[in-house]
């Protein structure tokens, strides 16, 4: 039998997988392999049979390399015992403490272990405790757990932090040099409320294009590869990093705050370096013209969404007086967004609207309310005139044909073109899609259901039969954007690709390359005009590709873990009670609800929908009763009861109260519904109590260590995986 290499990924019911290298196929470990391992470990492993799924299942044969990174759990005392049970359910087993391996830790507390005995087949792992962070209710400690069961990198390196301090507070005259100078031109930021850190800033003017009347747009970023430099302990953190974390209250930067909030961002009325585009964009939002060139700039006025949407819904009211100056620049800017907007739709670039979620935090970090985010013409206009910027940017470096970070977007694979060539087939919309498809065939689905009330299961199968942007050197375009070439240029602040992406531009401005050091490298350095890009510089921009994009799934799994915690919380304090709601999505093993207002998810399992036996029709995206033909699918309204939560597995459960009418109206309402009276006091102190007991006194270690998770109780109902970011 073959033998592979791989990186083992647990599963919190027990098995695991030998995740292998893109495009090959994962090899399972039965739950017996995986007393010997844990997650994350590099393992050898041989192939030994086919399984019933048609999986090739696997035997591990060596252990290439243990995870040395410490892991995060609750410290338990039990039978006499000191253990942790890992916060990752993936570890699948618990860790043995030495009594006086505790570091002081009291029973309950979230602590972090360091191994000191890796597993056998025969014993559990043994470590100490090396870090006590606190209680588990105390106010952020779900950010606390987060970073570190992700392994965010949340400290700045000393080195990293003693440059940063030897950094000027304002730019000096030798900064000024070789730059356009454009501080007289009226350039504003504008973002949300809460940003602290402003990467761009942007100004419009009518300007002639052609024959014809346009726009001259500028979009100023702010210079970030001025300050940090290749080789350099800042660059270094920056990279390891790849992209700050966003948290409801609270950051992770990519870059210490002297530069995050200060030194680099473009605050009003302060002098500040930057990479500007400078556009002509014509009436018809074609981009005639570009060109990038360094320089220093003045934000003359911070805006946020709201004040922007408001100026432009009424420029005689008050916020419009209180920036009259301003106004016209922002007319004008809002022209050109208006004809980049009808070039997008030639295009037939996509665009779902979709509902997003903001959480809003009391001052001790609990959620107050969730409330949706509400995205205005000034977000859209400034998404319009980042994205015109970074297509430029990927026209430039790709025109001169330098090695570079492209953001990838792919279309359908054939697997799942097929799976949504049956689903529309099954809806009987009469629509489809090509053997090849193109974006605007989606776009064209998008717009034709956006009145269904099924529209919003419509477009998450359209989203989801698309391809995960990724970062790569090998440009294949961007599907959803319909753009032929795709790259990130607006936030170098916040994200580490934009940072190479500037020195790219940097570098071909001087008549120059830039090598990207391959791993080993200990700096990179621009290269002469004639300098051809070698094998080992390719292997470098792939790795740097492979890191960022890894770490940017890393930032959202670590930000929704933080959400679904969060939520949680939020709803032990509502066990019990009713809401109506929205079924959101369906599975094999129940429906996921929505709740009204509330904008909490959670699982109505298969099991509290009667007595029927419910199959699951994958075309249809639907549950449906044998004997009853009751059908369950997105859209259907119920009536829930909030019946467990359980923090550990950030989940929560719904008990089926009562049924609206079925989300496509072919059952009158109530037909196929089970009544079922909310439970007596008693019961419900009950519940509560036992929920209490629970966070506070887990289930035994050896119950633990067999990892019998019941069957579809792997799907977080708090923590679904959410858009992908173009």
């Amino acid at each position: 039998m073959s033998e592979v290499e791989g990186i083992v990924q647990g599963h919190r019911d027990g098995h695991g997988f030998v995740v292998r290298g893109p495009g090959e196929q994962d090899l399972y470990l039965p739950p017996q392999e995986m007393r010997a391992v844990l997650h994350r470990d590099r393992v050898k492993a041989r192939v030994v049979r086919m399984d019933r799924r048609g999986r090739p299942e696997g035997r591990v044969v060596e252990i290439l390399e243990r995870r040395k990174a410490p892991i995060i759990g609750r410290l338990l005392h039990e039978g006499g015992m000191w253990l942790v049970a890992p916060e990752d359910k993936r570890y699948g087993q618990d860790i043995l403490i030495p009594a006086k391996g505790t570091a002081g830790a009291k029973p309950g507390q979230v602590v972090a272990v360091e191994l000191t005995e890796p597993p056998s087949l025969h014993a559990q792992p043994v470590g100490r405790v090396t870090e006590v962070l606190g209680e588990v209710d105390d106010p952020g400690m779900e950010i606390e757990i987060a970073v570190r069961k992700y392994e965010v990198p949340h400290r700045f390196s000393e080195a990293a932090l003693a440059q940063a301090a030897k950094l000027p507070d304002k730019i000096r005259a030798i900064d000024r040099k070789h730059r356009i100078d454009l501080t007289d031109v009226p350039l504003v930021t504008i973002d949300g409320e809460d940003a602290r850190d402003f990467d761009d800033a942007v100004y419009c003017e009518p300007a002639k294009v052609g024959r014809g009347k346009g726009w001259r747009l500028l979009v100023a970023i702010a210079d970030v590869s001025h300050y940090v430099k290749p080789g350099e302990a800042l660059d270094h953190d920056a990279y390891e990093r790849a992209t700050s974390v966003y948290f409801p209250r609270r950051v992770i930067p990519m870059l210490p705050e002297k530069l995050s909030n200060g030194l680099c961002s473009l605050n009003p009325n302060v002098d500040r370096l930057s990479m500007v585009c400078d556009m002509l964009v014509s009436a018809q939002g074609e981009l005639h013209a570009y060109q990038f060139y360094p320089a220093v700039i003045c934000s003359h006025a911070r805006f946020t969404y709201t004040e922007v949407a408001a100026i432009l819904g009424n420029t005689k009211g008050a916020e419009a007086q209180r920036r009259a100056d301003l106004v016209p620049h922002l007319l004008d800017l809002h022209d050109v967004y208006r004809a980049l907007l009808k070039q997008r739709a030639e295009r037939g670039a996509v665009d779902f609207e979709t509902t997003e979620t903001q959480i809003v935090c009391d001052d001790n970090g609990r959620i107050e309310k969730i409330v949706p985010r509400v995205r205005t013409e000034a977000h859209r206009l400034i998404e319009e005139c980042m994205l015109a910027a970074n297509v430029c940017a990927a026209h430039f470096i790709e025109k001169a044909k330098h090695p570079s970070l492209y953001r990838v977007h792919e279309g359908p694979t054939p697997e799942k073109k097929a799976v949504l060539q049956a689903y529309l087939k099954a809806l009987g919309l009469g629509l489809s899609i090509s053997e090849d498809p193109k974006p605007g065939e989606f776009q064209a689905l998008a717009q034709a259901t956006k009145d269904r009330p099924d529209a919003a299961q419509i477009h998450a199968m359209l989203l989801r039969s698309m391809q995960q942007a990724i970062y790569t050197p090998i440009n294949s375009g961007h599907f959803g954007l319909a753009y032929e070439a795709y790259t990130h240029f607006t936030s170098p602040i916040r994200r580490y690709p934009d940072l190479l992406v500037h020195r790219v531009i940097k570098a071909l401005l001087g008549n120059g390359r830039y090598n990207l050091p391959a791993p080993g490298d200990e700096e990179a350095r621009p290269k002469g005009r004639g300098a051809k890009a070698t094998a080992q510089s390719v292997a470098g921009w792939e790795l740097a590709g492979a890191h960022c994009s890894a770490n940017e799934r890393r930032a959202d799994e670590a930000s929704r873990d933080v959400e679904a915690w969060l939520k949680c919380m939020f709803m032990r304090e509502r066990l019990g009670e009713e809401y109506g709601g929205t079924v959101s999505a369906v599975t094999s093993f129940g429906l996921f609800v929505q709740l009204d207002g509330l904008y909490v998810e959670g699982l109505v399992h298969i099991s509290e929908l009667g007595g029927d036996y419910y199959k699951f029709d994958e075309a249809r995206q639907e549950l449906r009763g044998e004997r009853s033909g009751v059908r369950y699918g997105v859209g259907a309204r119920l009536r829930v009861q909030v019946s467990r939560v359980d923090l550990d597995s950030r989940k929560i459960d719904f008990r089926l109260v009562r049924e609206g009418e079925d989300s496509r109206g072919s059952r009158p309402a109530g037909r196929g519904s089970r009544e079922r009276a909310a439970p007596a006091q008693a019961e419900l102190a009950a519940i509560k109590e036992a929920d209490r007991q629970e966070k506070a006194d887990k289930r035994s270690a050896s119950g633990r260590g067999k990892a019998t998770a019941k069957k579809g109780a792997a799907k977080s109902a708090a923590g679904r995986p959410g858009r992908r970011r173009k």
